[in-house]
């Protein structure tokens, strides 16, 4: 099944709210196997609503509305649905019901625009609102389903969730099934090129999809079948040889994060980490301590922004600032060498770059980064150039710390 959703509201055209209905919608669908081929936004206008569930019909089986049921007279969806469907207006005892208990149980009085609430299309299977005075609708035209629900999110969820997505579900009779594998240190494009025949060989049922984000190249791969043990068991078996293709970038999968994969192997491995950070300003310490419970493990950190700090805090020689400059394998070896005794911790992080967009020179472009790691019995440093966007140097430098600290307490 295909669907279309469609969100009615003057709000979100001009940016005064964020969709964030449409996303959620999506991700449900998807679950029960109805594939989103269009989300649209449109004013609280007569002509666009019309328009727009004609175009939606010809190329979708389900069509979700949000918006445009409240008591006022700018929300206009229910008289435009009843011209759409031909069909009038009628007081809904059910909905009427729900409204009065509403009312009594805030200790509010009923108003006559609040009681028009009540009236709804005569076509439609009403769907009642628990969570509010707005019930959504349920029509059937043509073989397409249109269902019509408040704009206020846990509303609609909690419509989507009692009446929508099960009966979704079983008419279409599929499931669809995902598994996210997270890699790090390599491009997407590259990760393409290294994973192309394994990719070309899919099954015709799986989809693989690339989402990169700074440092990271997620691969969500989706399986759709009308068997659920059948879909699982295609994608457990594609995972699998997708990990002995890259197993040197992947890092984990679905929502992992690597600074809650880190903070994992320091609690079992009773290891304490801390870091000395220059370009970053103290971001990875930032990850590091966003986890819950990572006192267990993170004891603190320098961030030696400047030079002189380096000296005189990390103890980093001017010698070594001086003949190879604070962007340097040496300088960040110092920096790890001086906060593992200022911290008195079993690892340390310490970074050193140009984040940018200034600062750069021909041998050390902006983007060049230094990286150091040390845990118990290692210490590994590394030279990086990513691009010239400040942001996205200092998140992906985090991002490979972080990486580079995962590898070696997996080894350790």
């Amino acid at each position: 099944m295909l669907a279309e959703i469609v969100t009615i509201g003057e709000e979100i055209l001009i940016g005064q709210i964020v969709d964030t209905n449409s996303a959620w919608i999506a991700e449900q669908l998807n679950i029960v196997g109805v594939s989103v081929v269009q989300i649209t936004s449109i004013s609280d206008d007569r002509e666009q609503i019309l328009d727009t569930l004609k175009q939606a019909a010809s190329h979708a089986d389900v069509i979700i509305i949000t918006g445009g049921l409240g008591p006022t007279r700018d929300d206009i969806t229910k008289q435009t649905l009843c011209e759409y469907f031909d069909t009038r207006l009628v007081m809904n005892e059910a909905a009427l019901k729900n409204i009065e208990r509403i009312f009594v149980s805030r200790g509010y009085a009923l108003t006559p625009v609040n009681l028009a609430q009540a009236e709804l299309p005569e076509a439609c299977e009403p769907l009642i609102n628990a969570q509010g005075t707005a019930s959504g609708m349920w029509f059937e035209k043509e073989g397409r389903i249109y269902v019509s629900m408040p704009g206020v999110p846990f509303e609609m969820k909690g419509l989507m969730q009692d009446y929508v997505l099960a009966r979704l579900a079983a008419i279409n009779n599929k499931v669809v099934l995902h598994r996210t594998v997270l890699t790090q240190g390599v491009g997407e494009s590259f990760l393409a090129d290294r994973i192309s025949k394994w990719e070309d060989a899919l099954p015709a049922n799986i989809r693989l999809a690339y989402l990169p984000q700074p440092g990271i190249v997620r691969l969500r791969l989706s399986g759709r079948g009308k068997d659920k043990n059948t879909v699982q068991q295609q994608l457990d078996e594609q995972i699998d040889a997708l990990y002995k293709l890259i197993p040197e970038h992947v890092f984990g999968e679905g929502t992992d994060t690597l600074e809650e994969l880190c903070g994992r192997l320091l609690r079992e491995r009773n290891l304490t980490l801390g870091t000395a950070e220059s370009c970053t300003g103290g971001y990875i310490a930032h990850l590091i301590t966003s986890v819950a419970g990572s006192s267990d493990y993170f004891k603190g950190s320098i961030v030696s922004y400047a030079n002189e700090v380096k000296e005189q805090l990390l103890n980093v020689s001017a010698q070594s600032l001086n003949k190879y400059g604070e962007v340097s394998s040496e300088v960040v070896n110092e920096m790890a060498v001086g906060a593992k005794k200022i911290l008195n911790t079993d690892c340390i992080i310490s970074v050193s770059g140009i984040a940018g967009p200034g600062g750069g020179s021909p041998d050390k472009p902006v983007g060049t980064i230094w990286i150091c790691v040390t845990t118990p019995g290692a210490t590994q440093t590394k030279k990086f150039v990513f691009g010239d966007q400040r942001e996205r140097n200092i998140r992906r430098t985090a991002i490979a710390a972080l990486a580079m600290l995962h590898k070696a307490l997996l080894n350790h």
